[in-house]
């Protein structure tokens, strides 16, 4: 191995990035708007649902029981006639939920006799209706309690704490997963364009021509990526600090050096998605399809992985992006450092190196005998 031309490789790479464009606007326009767009519009908990109340008793109190409903973050009222039928009300999308008081629900309340109040919720978004009725149940509760209807001293008391982000800020969530999607996607769509591009180009055959070996070859241009996706992951994780107010909890080390492998992977599978692909849309598609669908479905970003049945729960664990946005995770919420977050920074170093690897024996295949 040549570090001369490895160097050169790498010169080459960088002048290439300079000069185009559309390059640097994947590098740097596109992950921006990725994080922007990501980290504003998915909310995983629902707010400002709109739920309807049908007061057929007209009290006082049963005009409490509705302020209640109202008064909490969670639901907003929905303009609906008193004539109207709840379940029409849902299927034409006017709320959410109906909540029906009975006529005289106040004087059995008085005679100590049960009034049953109606909760019709929308189940269309499974989701959805559980968070409803979970809040509609807690704020029928706390009516019970506040007018006297369950007893205020228990035997048992429950206490509970939300642990490292008490305020139940998504940002802190949502933004880390969108670093490691962004870092993931594009560099590696960076480096598999610019691979085919030596095929469509016809200089590959001059490279093959020069004595570069497969090894040197990518490694050049592994590096000369890695230099261009340090200078993303610094804008966008910097702007998303900035933007969404985020603060790292504990030890920057583990995140700091678990950028550039997570990046190593990365551009190793981009090299490898090129080394395969004929075409730049070939390789779009391919770069779109294996990495953007893993890193945003099967990585933890949104949904649980646990929720994956098997034997689909299996491929998560070739997916770096799963173990980088598990320390970045830990970086700005829990805090945990070193002791909690090594072996995700393993499991990426050995996954890029697996793709470097089927990169390097599938461009030395391609390559003309001696």
């Amino acid at each position: 191995m040549d570090g001369r031309r490895i160097r050169a490789q790498i010169a080459k790479e960088l002048a290439q990035i300079r000069r185009d464009r559309l390059t640097l606007a994947l590098a740097f326009v596109l992950p921006l708007m990725t994080l922007l767009i990501f980290g504003f519009a998915i909310r995983l908990e629902a707010k400002d649902i709109p739920v309807a109340v049908q007061d057929w008793d007209g009290t006082a109190l049963s005009r409490q029981y509705a302020e209640g409903i109202y008064a909490t973050n969670q639901f907003i009222p929905a303009p609906v006639s008193m004539s109207a039928k709840p379940e029409q009300v849902i299927d034409r999308g006017q709320a959410r939920a109906v909540v029906v008081i009975p006529p005289r629900c106040t004087d059995r309340i008085a005679t100590g006799s049960p009034c049953s109040v109606q909760f019709l919720i929308d189940g269309s978004d499974v989701n959805n209706a559980r968070v409803i009725r979970n809040g509609l149940e807690a704020t029928n509760r706390e009516f019970l309690r506040r007018t006297g209807q369950i007893p205020t001293t228990e035997a048992l008391k429950l206490e509970s704490r939300i642990w490292f982000n008490p305020g139940r800020e998504e940002a802190k969530y949502i933004v880390p997963g969108v670093f490691g999607v962004v870092l993931w996607i594009f560099p590696a769509l960076l480096a598999a364009v610019a691979m085919v591009r030596e095929k469509d180009q016809g200089t590959i055959i001059q490279i093959y021509v020069s004595g570069i070996s497969a090894l040197e070859l990518l490694l050049g241009k592994a590096i000369a990526y890695l230099i261009l996706g340090l200078g993303i992951s610094a804008v966008v994780v910097g702007l998303g600090c900035g933007i969404f107010g985020l603060r790292l909890a504990g030890d920057p080390l583990p995140l700091l050096l678990g950028i550039p492998m997570f990046l190593w992977a990365s551009i190793s599978f981009g090299l490898l998605i090129g080394v395969r692909a004929s075409t730049q849309i070939a390789a779009v598609q391919g770069v779109s399809i294996v990495g953007f669908l893993t890193a945003f479905l099967l990585s933890g970003f949104i949904y649980p992985l646990s929720n994956i049945p098997f034997p689909l729960s299996l491929i998560p664990n070739l997916v770096p992006t799963r173990y980088f946005i598990a320390i970045a995770r830990d970086a700005f919420v829990r805090g945990s450092g070193w002791p909690g977050v090594w072996a995700f920074w393993l499991a990426m170093a050995l996954l890029g190196l697996l793709f470097f690897n089927a990169a390097r024996k599938g461009l030395s295949r391609m390559q003309l005998p001696g």
